[in-house]
């Protein structure tokens, strides 16, 4: 039985928040996405022209990491304010710095108009692209995870999840009709400028849907039964980053854990692909472009049903089945991709995302079921966003070098299957979730108190 606090909202209003998180983990992700995207094919040109070809690839995504640097920054802000303030308020200032930075980013002069400031600056932008999506994530999904109930938590949270490969599919999109309609030299001129620019558009768009929902009514619950506690007791409320620390340690590197296989194969199926679509298998720009797209948009499809799956049969089968399979899928990967057909490259980079989706799709639910309310935003934050520096940021640079030094993808499988590896044994070393009701761990496991499970979730 669901609590007055977290009793399900209507079907109408459910689906104005999933749509409202959706969108605007769209409009995040397709900045941050079509960054990687013109790192692989323009930014080496324009902002490092003068070293060797593959080497400006490799600082150009060296700046494409950087914004990684500034996630677990964002997720210690983000988390430390989305648990003392609100989701909602954070969530419109992440989409805001976001489109901000990305739209600056379509204005950014090159290294050919003022040197060497133009990379810094290019740099100085991405971090805050990185710093924005560092406090996006956690409070996107919580927002919808704390409005529905535990029976079909997976499938609803998973909705904000598919923002991902709908904002790849967005910025892919963009990018290979502008590449297809444009020469060569006119998209290295001005062309790639277009894509950026339209964030202003989306961004507005998305803050108009994003300030329409209602706060978190499991967090507002959880507020006010920490007011009165601070009133009866006079004394001041620990702060969520120290209260994850001591009570959800455990939890946080699980999640970490968890994060390494699906960060890491995701940008090297995504982002590393269009470089070695092109500078390996000898296919062009806009060919590898289309895969991309529409395994994206399959992903985009499967995420929602991994998301039931996990409703039916658990958070860990689900992911447990993301990571075996994303790990033995790596060597056919690359051999697909180096048959040099379109056909080869698209079921390589499909099947590699459905993989994905097993993972990502689970996600949101099994990171927002390990913490109370109080802590959930810091502690689901930290725990995917410090992951990202170690296994989504230096993926296409790792890639890249190995390809660089050694020739040969099959170091790059193997990398991916290491990380596939440590995410198996973090998920298994988890405890399942699905049966845990959001509200049932806050009753115990406030930020001054143990965090103590109820029962049905601790035997889950």
């Amino acid at each position: 039985m669901s609590s007055p606090a977290t009793a399900p909202p209507p079907p109408s209003n459910l689906r104005r928040i999933v749509a409202a998180s959706l969108i605007g983990t769209t409009i995040e992700w397709y900045d941050f996405f079509l960054y990687g995207s013109a790192a692989a094919l323009v930014f080496n040109k324009l902002f490092f022209p003068d070293s060797d070809p593959l080497v400006g690839t490799l600082l150009s995504f060296l700046t494409y990491a950087v914004g990684f640097a500034a996630r677990p920054l964002g997720a210690l802000v983000f988390g430390h304010y989305g648990d003392r303030l609100g989701r909602k308020k954070l969530l419109v200032l992440s989409l805001l710095l976001m489109g901000g930075a990305t739209f600056a980013i379509g204005l950014l002069p090159t290294h050919a108009t003022v040197g060497a400031a133009a990379p810094v600056l290019l740099t100085v932008l991405r971090l805050v692209q990185g710093f924005a999506l560092g406090g996006e994530w956690g409070g996107a999904v919580l927002l919808v995870s704390e409005h529905g109930d535990a029976k079909r938590r997976g499938f609803w949270a998973s909705w904000p999840q598919t923002g991902a490969p709908a904002g790849q599919l967005l910025a892919t999109g963009v990018l290979s009709a502008l590449t297809a309609l444009m020469s060569d030299s006119a998209f290295g001129a001005w062309g790639w400028r277009i894509p950026f620019l339209l964030s202003g558009v989306l961004v507005a768009v998305g803050l108009w849907i994003r300030l329409s929902v209602d706060e978190s009514p499991v967090f507002k619950a959880a507020l006010a039964r920490a007011e009165e506690r601070k009133a009866a007791a006079a004394a001041a409320e620990k702060m969520p980053l120290v209260a994850v620390l001591r009570h959800h340690w455990r939890d946080v590197l699980i999640a970490m854990g968890a994060r390494m296989a699906e960060n890491i194969s995701y940008y090297v199926i995504t982002a590393f692909i269009l470089v070695y679509a092109v500078t390996a298998a000898d296919l062009s720009k806009q060919t590898a472009l289309n895969a991309v797209l529409i395994a994206s948009a399959i992903h985009f499809a499967v995420i929602p049903m991994w998301g039931a799956l996990s409703d039916r049969i658990g958070r860990k089968p689900v992911y447990l089945v993301g990571a075996v399979g994303v790990g033995l899928w790596m060597f056919p990967f690359f051999a697909l991709i180096d048959n040099r057909s379109f056909g080869s490259l698209l079921l390589a980079v499909t099947v590699g995302l459905i993989f994905h989706g097993a993972m990502y799709a689970p996600q949101a639910a099994f990171f927002s079921e390990m913490f109370a309310t109080r802590m959930r935003y810091s502690g689901a934050s930290i725990g995917a966003q410090f992951s990202s520096v170690a296994a989504g940021a230096p993926a296409p640079l790792i890639a890249t070098a190995l390809l660089e030094n050694y020739h040969s993808s099959a170091p790059i499988s193997l990398y991916v299957i290491a990380a596939a590896l440590i995410t198996v044994l973090a998920v298994v070393c988890a405890k399942e979730t699905r049966h845990r009701d959001l509200a049932g761990i806050e009753a115990t496991s406030e930020p001054d108190a143990p965090a103590v499970l109820p029962a049905d979730a601790r035997t889950a």
